[in-house]
């Protein structure tokens, strides 16, 4: 079994994200789920990206990387939007990573070094119509092209958060099938 940290989107450590995670352990894997807003969830992207912004970004970038300090390597490292931009960091530049989880979001590979990772499989999620995720998508195909250890998958519909079951955004039938995927790929790291 995996041993996955989680890092919740822009509107925090939502109830559908808790979901999320409390299915992968019900699926025998451990799942750590750091709380980078301190308690605070947000009815919107915009409150909580106004959250994040006034924080700072990379305030709270950095307790994800201090998060997963505390934790051994060999870790699958996976994030929802916003937590997408510390799963990736991590999982590109820390030693012994066993995998990334990319949902909703996805940065150039450049961001954070010359190529992917060898040897790190790695899957990206996120809706053919969202306005978020399209704007990622040309770094999404180049990274699913990069190495044959990625998988990109995209769905029809433009909701943003579609696997959170807390939020209006939540598409029960993507949901479904992106946890049967994400399931299958942690059996497989």
């Amino acid at each position: 079994m995996a041993e996955v940290l989680l890092y919740h989107h822009i509107q925090g450590l939502t109830d559908g994200v808790r979901a999320f995670a409390d299915d992968l352990r019900q699926a025998g894997h451990t799942v750590h789920t750091p709380d980078l807003f301190d308690g605070r969830t947000f009815g919107s992207i915009e409150e909580g990206f106004g959250f994040a912004r006034d924080a700072g970004f990379e305030v709270i970038r950095e307790r994800g990387v201090a998060a997963a300090d505390e934790l051994d390597p060999g870790l699958v490292y996976a994030g929802f939007s916003f937590g997408v931009t510390i799963a990736q960091r991590l999982a590109q530049t820390r030693p012994g990573a066993r995998g990334a989880l990319l949902m909703y979001s996805c940065l150039p590979v450049g961001e954070f070094g010359e190529a992917w990772p060898e040897g790190v499989p790695v899957q990206i999620h996120g809706k053919e119509g969202d306005e978020f995720f399209d704007e990622d998508l040309p770094a999404a195909r180049e990274l699913a092209s990069s190495t044959v250890a990625a998988e990109l998958f995209v769905y029809p519909g433009d909701q943003h958060l579609f696997a959170d079951s807390s939020l209006d955004a939540y598409d029960p039938e993507a949901s479904a099938l992106l946890m049967e995927r994400v399931r299958a790929f942690l059996a497989s790291v």
